[in-house]
Parts: C-alpha cells; structure tokens; sequence
C-alpha cells in the first residue's frame, strides 16, 4: 500500500518549506517572541555555519523560552567560537575513508555516498559542518564516478546515500540514481539517512516511497530525531504511511546537554517513535566536531541514562548508544 496524499501537493508542500526556512537570528527570534537580551551568548552573525530552519520546525518550539530543546538544536551561540582541544573540523575519519569525491567506505560491505552538499536544516552539532563539499566537483560526473567505483567492488552488498541530505534532491533525480544503483549487482540493499522527514514531512512523497520499494532493493529509511516533540501528528503520519509503503524506518539520534540529557525525555521519544512506526536504533555520542563541544554529555553520564532507559522500556525500544571512532571497523558501543 501507499501513501494517501497526492505527490502534488507533496511537492509544492517541501517545496514552500525550502523557500520559507528561517536564515536571520532576529526573525527567528522575532517569531519566537524571545528578546535577544535573555540569551547573552547568543552568536546572531553567525561566521561560517549560519541559521538555517524550517518554518514547520519552528512551530514546534515554545514561544517565549530561550531553552526550548529544539531551538537549542539550532540556535547559534557564541560557544561555537571558542576552540576547545580535541574538537576538530573531521571528528570521524571522513577524509581518511574517501575513496572517490564524496564515496565513502569505513565499514566492510557498505559505501556511503554523499550526493549532496545541502541540508534543510543546520544542526549546530553537525558532524559534517566543516566539511569541504564546494571541493567535491559538479554533482553528475561526481556521481557517475562514486557508481563506478562501487560497481567495481563485489565486496559493497549496501549503499548508504547521505549528504547534506538527500532527501534535498528531488523525486526525478533520487529515482534515476536509485535505478543506477540497482544496476550494480552485487548491492543488495538501499539506506538513506535524512533529518528532512522530521523537519519537513511533506518531503516524504509517494513518488518517492515508490521508487525505493518497486525494485529489489531492500531500503530503510533512518531518521533523525532528538526529542519527542520533533516526532508531532503530521510528522507521524507521513512515516506511518512510509512503513505502510514496505520501507523499513530506524532513528538516530545524538544526545546532546539541554536538549535530551534526561530519562524520561530519551523514554518518551522511544515510545513516540513506535508510535510513529520506527524503531530506536543508535544513541549517539557527540561527535567532537568544533563548535559543538558545549553540547558535550560524557560517558560515564551517558551510560547512566540509558540504563535508565533500559529499565523503563522493552529492549526492542531502547537504542544502542554508540560513538563513531576513526579507523574503527564499526560503531563502537559505549555500554
């Protein structure tokens, strides 16, 4: 079965979010109803990584409260600035692992490509924020060498398209690489990684769902959400129509201080994911990209919380918190 909702009015829907997406702090902020005096470290010019944010994202944050998880996620502060040792521009091996312009392969069996620069929104602990994608070349004959490259690899069983997002590409671009891709015989299956789903559901076409079940691929869907209050109706609705589609839906997330550093926030997003139709599936430690290190949640504490989690919920809801190591052969688990 499909999803309901005509691929039209998807696409104008996604379409507007792009166009309409918050890039001022003093508008953001303005919407909010927040004074920019009750958030003194505030970076309102923010040097390299600026304000990007759905509309459809913002009206899920509380008006009035300069610590609202989710505009904490977005909102540049002057702690960006402030270098700290061991935070650094590639936190997780990224240049190490490129075998062509914007393939990546760590992990036996599995290649991640990166087929776009663009995000719809930007996460102030982005672990790709610094990364280099004006050097990566024009998008096609990039595109076309990554596919040669994989072909040549009967090892690669697993494609991960990642970015940017995505989900940033449109339906007509997205359906010919995934044809592309089943061309290659030795791929068997199909992931995407996307925050898109949650910041701007109507992304999430049945145009879309379509190309990633007709074929033989087995695809899955990973998302990114944070904090139960991302995950609202909307949202939930068009990822239940994705399940209902035969895509397989997983979440990350990352955990982060002053957004989702408590028991019964990580609980509640576990058990709205369900209800969503998707399954917890990595816990991330931060990634120590600079700027990011005053979202910082150690270890030990870390460990401390999901045990937490353990004990509240089945297993089948509580994530594996995990942290991306250079030159390892896998996540490494934390517990």
């Amino acid at each position: 079965m499909l999803p309901r909702r005509t691929g039209a009015c998807q696409s104008e829907t996604w379409r507007r979010d792009r166009v309409t997406a918050f890039t001022q702090v003093d508008e953001l902020l303005a919407f909010l109803e927040l004074d920019r005096t009750r958030i003194p470290d505030l970076d309102a010019e923010p040097e390299s990584w600026g304000l990007r944010v759905p509309r459809t994202f913002v009206e899920r944050m509380r008006r009035g409260d300069p610590d609202d998880p989710l505009l904490r996620q977005v909102l540049p502060l002057t702690a960006e600035r402030q270098q700290v040792a061991g935070y650094v521009t590639d936190p997780v091996g990224d240049a190490c692992a490129e075998r062509a312009p914007g393939l990546l392969v760590k992990y036996a069996g599995r290649a991640l490509l990166m087929v776009t620069g663009a995000c719809a929104i930007h996460c102030r602990y982005c672990f790709r924020r610094h990364f280099p994608y004006q050097d990566l070349g024009p998008s096609q004959a990039r595109l076309e060498r990554a596919l040669d490259e994989i072909a040549r690899d009967p090892s690669l069983t697993e494609v991960v398209l990642s970015g940017g997002d995505p989900l940033m590409l449109d339906d007509d671009r997205l359906d010919a690489l995934i044809r592309d891709l089943e061309c290659i015989t030795h791929l068997q299956r199909l992931r995407l990684h996307s925050r898109v789903p949650v910041v701007s559901p109507s992304r999430l076409t049945a145009r879309l769902a379509a190309s990633l079940t007709r074929g033989r691929f087995a695809s899955t869907l990973v998302i990114h959400a944070n904090h139960p209050r991302e995950l609202d109706e909307v949202v939930r609705s068009a990822l239940l129509d994705w399940r209902a589609a035969g895509v397989t839906l997983l979440n990350q997330s990352v955990l982060l201080r002053g957004v989702n550093d408590r028991i019964e926030i990580l609980a509640e997003l576990s058990e709205r994911l369900f209800a969503c139709g998707v399954l917890p599936y990595y816990l991330h430690g931060l990634d120590p990209v600079a700027g990011s290190a005053h979202f910082e949640v150690d270890d030990a504490e870390a460990r401390r919380l999901l045990d937490g989690v353990r004990a509240r919920l089945p297993g089948y809801l509580v994530p594996r918190l995990v942290r991306e190591i250079p030159g390892d052969h896998s996540k490494r688990p934390l517990e």
